[in-house]
């Protein structure tokens, strides 16, 4: 799926990580301002996602991390410059510290 104009990279990025990891927590930051006048700043936003899915169960962090970076696809190198990803399994605590219902 390529990027549409129509819609922002956050708008894109969310639709992508809920159709692709049905997250149960999910936030995105644009953290792009953060950046203004970096090398890379102009060549896509910088953002920090914290999840938590089913989908991580018993995965090492880095293949949670393969799985966000397949979701955003081609978004990465071209809306998206930087990515700070929190990838938390189901039975992680929950995004505000409660715990797993």
């Amino acid at each position: 799926m390529t990027a549409s104009p129509t819609h922002s990279c956050l708008e894109l990025l969310r639709e992508r990580l809920t159709r692709e990891l049905a997250p149960v927590e999910l936030e995105i930051r644009d953290d792009s301002a953060l950046h203004a006048g970096h090398a890379g700043a102009s060549e896509g936003g910088h953002y920090h996602i914290r999840l938590r899915s089913q989908r991580f169960t018993g995965l090492a962090p880095l293949a949670r991390h393969r799985l966000v970076y397949t979701a955003a696809g081609d978004l990465l190198g071209t809306r998206i410059h930087a990515l700070s990803i929190d990838a938390l399994s189901i039975d992680a605590l929950s995004i505000d510290g409660d715990l797993p219902a």
